[in-house]
């Protein structure tokens, strides 16, 4: 049946192939790739449906979850030790060590998305784990304000490229019909938020200056809580990169090769993976090189090749400009960018203000203790879970889809986000608290679920690198405004706006890829 099925395949004539139905032919025709490439990619889907969801599949599952399960270890880590950090240092103002994180953010995604595009998926795979373990551990020796934000920029460098790049090498070796599990995938970045929360709550609690400490006495020997954190942070991330490096071999992503024109590497990855997963499979050099026979080609190769380094040249970014070469792509382009944007601003302005908005219109304090503090987050944290799995659901309900369960789940966190400002109990506060964690965690999941499955191979990890950096920024610019802004209602609104009107956007992206193998 396989064999028929490519036999099929490299038979049709170029104008009738049909790669994963209407939507995505046309997107994969404006993407600036050939219909040549568009046979090309449907054998390698068929040949991964033959495959199976397998063995490899299942392994990098769990390697991909967890450089995401990585990301959030940072972050949260890294937010939960800033008053200690602070404490001990005395900067005039504490919140750049955010912004230093952010920086480093917004350069990895940038760097290892275009870079993963260029010098292929394992490099990036393996290197954006070292760079944060090495370098958060380091920091973890800070004896200075300046030379801590340094560092965890340099982790935060590392950090970035985890979500584009591991999203990409799952997807690319994803059956169609499992290609919901990018979805699932989030619920690493669940777990990482709670395994950060845990041992912050059991070392800062413990190993931190009190409270009443006077301002610059808080001394490094009473104050190691937040650079244990960072160490066993830090020995989490290198259990990762080992893993990955000297345990698991990640194979070439073989449509990678293939749009470089090396069919010999990719149908050796193909037979590699078939055979860790205990199966055969039938594609050959053969089928692939039918398909440049049919279009009577023969400088294919060349081509993809210039197509990878072209944005290297100093006839500018190839790569970032074919992502607008017609209205179609430009507005999906366009709108994945703004939707990432939004959300990026969105959340920290409205973190951040919201306690203090509860706060002056009086809501009750409670007990603020760090015990029930950190209970409080780990009660939130486990309810984004069920969230992740729903998510996991929806995008392959034949009416909901990607972009509705998108849509529908940042509306839904816009509209309590508003109401959220009516609470006033603790009891309440805490209930809000989960629900937002819970239909946010739909939202993540379906928004890194389609933004790679939209962008053809070449092109991915620019595409989802450039989207991350934009949302970094816009979360960067959140952060400013509210370090400099002090308090007032109209940046707290504009936030939850924010979210609301991305869930409209949403609705009127141009493609919806339910049930359609990514090219």
């Amino acid at each position: 049946m396989a064999q028929n099925s490519l036999e099929r395949v490299t038979s049709n004539k170029l104008g009738e192939l049909e790669p994963h139905g209407k939507a995505l032919e046309s997107l994969g025709q404006t993407a600036g790739h050939d219909a040549v490439f568009q046979a090309q990619a449907t054998m390698i889907n068929q040949a991964i449906e033959d495959i199976g969801m397998g063995k490899y599949q299942w392994t990098l599952f769990g390697l991909a979850g967890y450089g995401w399960l990585c990301d959030q270890l940072w972050e949260s880590s890294v937010s939960n030790a800033l008053p200690e950090i602070a404490n001990e240092f005395q900067p005039r103002r504490s919140g750049f060590l955010i912004v230093a994180l952010m920086v480093g953010l917004i350069l990895g995604a940038s760097f290892w998305g275009l870079g993963c595009d260029l010098i292929g998926r394992r490099w990036a795979w393996n290197l954006s784990l070292l760079f944060a373990c090495v370098f958060g551990l380091v920091a973890a020796g800070s004896n200075s304000w300046v030379t801590c934000c340094s560092l965890i920029a340099l982790s935060g460098f590392g950090i970035g490229g985890n979500l584009p790049v591991d999203g990409t090498v799952f997807l690319e070796f994803l059956p169609g019909t499992h290609q919901y599990l990018l979805e699932i995938l989030t619920v690493w970045w669940a777990a990482g938020q709670f395994i950060a929360a845990f041992a912050s709550w059991g070392l800062l609690s413990h190993y931190s200056c009190s409270s009443d400490t006077p301002a610059g006495e808080c001394r490094k020997a009473d104050n190691m809580g937040w650079r244990y954190l960072f160490i066993l942070m830090g020995g989490l991330t290198m259990i990762g990169f080992c893993v990955r490096f000297f345990v698991f071999r990640l194979y070439e992503s073989p449509k990678y090769l293939v749009s470089l024109g090396k069919y010999e590497e990719a149908i050796d990855v193909l037979n590699k993976v078939a055979k860790y997963n205990g199966v055969t499979q039938s594609l050959t050099v053969e089928h692939l090189r039918a398909a440049e026979q049919n279009a009577e080609s023969t400088d294919h190769r060349r081509e993809h090749f210039k197509r990878a380094v072209a944005h290297l040249g100093p006839r500018g970014w190839n790569n970032i400009r074919v992502l607008w070469s017609t209205k179609k792509l430009a507005l999906s382009f366009a709108l994945v960018m703004l939707l990432w944007g939004m959300i990026g601003m969105a959340n920290p302005i409205y973190n951040s203000l919201l306690p203090i908005y509860l706060q002056i219109h009086g809501a009750e304090s409670g007990d603020s203790s760090t015990g029930t503090t950190y209970r409080n987050l780990l009660v939130t944290i486990v309810c984004s879970i069920p969230g992740t799995l729903l998510g996991g659901y929806l995008i392959g309900m034949k009416r909901i889809g990607r972009k509705g369960t998108l849509g529908f789940s940042l509306l839904l966190t816009g509209a309590f986000l508003f109401a959220f400002t009516t609470a006033r109990t603790q009891g309440t506060i805490l209930a809000f608290n989960c629900i937002i964690s819970f239909t946010q965690y739909i939202m993540w999941g379906a928004l890194y679920y389609y933004t790679p499955e939209v962008f053809p191979t070449f092109h991915r990890g620019t595409a989802v690198g450039l989207a991350a950096s934009f949302n970094r920024v816009c979360g960067l610019a959140g952060t400013l405004i509210t370090t400099y802004s002090g308090f007032t209602n109209v940046p707290l609104f504009l936030g939850a706006s924010l979210w609301m009107a991305a869930g409209l956007l949403s609705f009127v992206l141009p493609f919806e890829t339910r049930n359609k193998a990514s090219l």
